[in-house]
């Protein structure tokens, strides 16, 4: 779910992760620092775990590195599943490298890739390696379809959007990507996630109201008689 509110006339800023929290007067806090702070559109991430019914057993889920090993999950995230954003988590070492040809197919079919910058407001470690494996996702992307989100349920943590372009100017985007990765990158990935709704979009046609008389004419004309061309040569001669 998200929240957005009526300013189309100005520059749309964006936080697409703002984790949900049950304490309603602490989620009402962060959408007003975030409006606040020039956001127009925050998503509230709500995650939800199913519960097993019955006594059936749960498998118990596997390590990421194991999962590597095995199988390219990065390649085929970007390549195969029909999802609107791929995040990833800078704050640790990646247990894999970021591959051209899977990112740029990724790019190709509108996929995003999110990354979260509060973790690394409260510890150096991870500060070094969230500028790390940004900047390495960066170079591979060549600055395009990243969005960059809060990831914090704390209204100090919250950076306003152009705090967050300086930021990403760090990570080595470039000033028009920076600033494309708090506003129209993320308004793609929305309207991405509703053509995927709608049979990866639908073009409607329709005749305009001045051409359907003359087609109307034009078909009692020809059921009437010959044509107008016609009558005149009849009548001339």
């Amino acid at each position: 779910m998200y929240w957005s509110s009526e300013r189309d006339n100005m520059s749309v800023f964006m936080d697409l992760n703002v984790p949900f929290t049950a304490d309603k007067k602490r989620l009402k806090t962060l959408l007003e620092t975030a409006a606040h702070l020039g956001f127009s559109t925050v998503a509230i991430n709500y995650v939800h775990l199913p519960q097993a019914k019955g006594k059936k057993e749960i498998p118990q889920p596997t390590p990421l590195s194991h999962l590597v090993d095995e199988l390219p999950i990065v390649q085929t995230a970007c390549m195969t599943f029909d999802v609107d954003i791929i995040c990833i988590t800078v704050t640790e070492r990646l247990p894999f490298f970021f591959k051209r040809a899977p990112v740029n197919g990724a790019r190709e079919r509108g996929v995003a890739f999110e990354v979260c910058y509060s973790a690394a407001i409260r510890d150096s470690t991870i500060r070094r390696y969230t500028l790390t494996n940004t900047m390495e996702l960066v170079e591979r992307c060549a600055g395009k379809n990243i969005i960059i989100s809060s990831g914090t349920d704390k209204p100090l943590e919250l950076r306003g959007p152009y705090d967050i372009a300086n930021l990403a100017q760090v990570f080595g985007m470039s000033e028009v990507n920076a600033k494309d990765s708090v506003s129209s990158n993320c308004r793609s990935v929305l309207l991405h996630a509703e053509t995927r709704k709608t049979a990866c979009g639908v073009i409607y046609t329709m005749k305009s109201k001045d051409s359907q008389p003359e087609a109307i004419n034009t078909v009692s004309t020809a059921s009437d008689g010959p044509p107008q061309a016609k009558k005149l040569k009849t009548t001339a001669s």
